[in-house]
């Protein structure tokens, strides 16, 4: 039986050997879930896409993600594209208007209009999708993406995916419009994704205090608090390496 190494903080290795977990049995499970549901996202972002099968083809992802996606493909055949792309999929995070991804871009100060006023600056169409008019695809950027949103999932443990992992998703997919839109906008992954931890611990903290006045504001200062320490090491580390070369 082939053997895959699984590296573990010091911490939670003392306490794996103490507890006595089946590491084994518990990593082949965690992984046999995985791979279920990667394959899964990556027909389905590869095949046809019909707006109204979405919540059977994408069962772990969540109603806004579900209506994220509808919107996105409503964007493109506004526009008499086949093709949904990134910035499809980024417009409809916008347009879908309640969902903590956008106060994720809040708390890390990117005013979500201003990402709406970029992605309609951009032009040029991203490579592959439909082959022609008859059915509607995702590029490959988006498929690209929404794999990585699957994965960002997994990779903390949840069992959905919502648009916050949609947004870590296109934040870290190399090539489409909606991560050059987003990067060049301040939203480096690392900090993303810290953003996005921090957002969900703060849901479940305003979830407790329901009085709050103003609870999109709340739940931003939440994140904000919790970022304040990487930001201020990123800022020490970059004084320590001095400008870059042919930077301003």
């Amino acid at each position: 039986m082939p053997k895959i190494n699984v590296y573990l903080p010091d911490e939670l290795a003392e306490a794996v050997k103490e507890a006595g977990v089946p590491v084994s049995a518990i990593c082949q499970r965690a992984l046999e879930q995985a791979v279920r549901r990667v394959t899964a996202i990556r027909q389905t972002a590869l095949g046809e896409l019909s707006r109204d099968d979405l919540g059977e083809r994408l069962p772990s992802f969540t109603v806004r993600a579900h209506t994220t996606i509808k919107l996105a493909v409503d964007r493109a055949s506004a526009d008499a594209r086949s093709s949904v792309g990134t910035a499809d999929l980024l417009a409809g995070i916008v347009a879908e208007g309640g969902n903590l991804a956008l106060h994720v871009l809040r708390a890390i100060d990117i005013d979500p209009l201003q990402v709406q006023r970029d992605l309609e600056r951009q032009t040029d169409p991203e490579a592959g999708g439909a082959q022609d008019d008859a059915s509607a695809r995702f590029s490959v950027a988006a498929a690209g993406a929404l794999e990585l949103a699957v994965t960002e999932a997994t990779a903390l443990g949840h069992n959905y995916v919502g648009c916050e992992h949609l947004l870590l998703g296109l934040v870290g997919e190399p090539e489409g419009t909606a991560g050059r839109v987003l990067r060049g906008l301040g939203a480096e992954p690392r900090l993303t994704r810290r953003a996005v931890t921090a957002a969900l611990a703060g849901y479940v903290h305003l979830r407790a205090q329901t009085s709050a006045a103003d609870p999109a504001k709340a739940l931003a200062d939440v994140v904000r608090q919790q970022l304040q320490p990487v930001v201020a090491r990123i800022e020490r580390l970059e004084q320590r390496l001095g400008p870059v070369p042919g930077g301003e």
